[in-house]
């Protein structure tokens, strides 16, 4: 029978605190590249949905660019590639939010142009009737319904990058995954190391949909979901 050794890594406070630290990086980054990145993919998404001239071409390259390459691969050009190309050096952390929301921006963006598409046309053709502007008919007609539709979409894509974060530790930030992998070449026990961070990156991704799940019933309480 395996010799499993978890109280090595609980009784050790450092470990403990490393943990928590590398957790809340996780979640924060996650958070803030999920915030900025549903921002700017509604702009990509505006401006392909309407065909906007030339920006539309530029935000599909940049989506299709973003979506059939690698996280990690943006994470090292951002990181290294950028600050050498334009004079500039950000803290690792940095570098590894504007990675996480061009990548969250790209996802987000295809999903919510799925969800414009999806809004027949004559609910903006009826409002621009009553003398509302195109783009307010956007704002508060067209988009609001692109996001409760694909919100589940949205909620699963969050997700599932949330738990591709762990590879911002390969750049040095001390996120939860960086934190594991300190403390097994350490400790030398894997095992127990890594059965803590899926505990941990499980309950986070609960916590994670929880919320979204109240954030739902509170935005699109005007919306009967089936």
């Amino acid at each position: 029978m395996a010799d499993l050794r978890f109280f090595e890594i609980y009784r050790n406070l450092d470990y403990v605190f490393l943990i928590l630290h590398g957790a809340s990086v996780s979640a924060l980054l996650t958070v803030g590249g999920g915030v900025a990145g549903f921002v700017l993919a509604g702009f990509l998404s505006a401006a392909r949905h309407h065909k906007i001239p030339v920006i539309a071409h530029v935000a599909t390259g940049y989506v299709e660019f973003i979506r059939n390459t690698p996280l990690i691969v943006q994470m090292f050009f951002v990181a290294f590639g950028l600050p050498m190309l334009l004079g500039y050096q950000w803290p690792f952390w940095a570098h590894a939010l504007l990675a996480l929301t061009l990548n969250f921006s790209a996802y987000f963006a295809e999903i919510l142009r799925a969800g414009l598409t999806s809004i027949a046309k004559g609910q903006t053709e009826a409002a621009m009737a009553l003398g509302l502007p195109k783009w307010l008919c956007f704002v508060k007609i067209t988009f609001p319904q692109a996001v409760a539709t694909m919100f589940p979409s949205l909620n699963s894509q969050f997700i599932f990058l949330f738990l591709t974060t762990g590879v911002v530790s390969e750049i040095g930030v001390t996120d939860l995954t960086w934190a594991g992998l300190y403390i097994d070449s350490r400790s030398f026990r894997s095992f127990e190391v890594f059965f803590t961070l899926t505990a941990c990156y499980v309950l986070m991704s609960l916590t994670f949909k929880g919320l979204f799940s109240v954030l739902h019933d509170r935005l699109f309480r005007w919306r009967t979901v089936r």
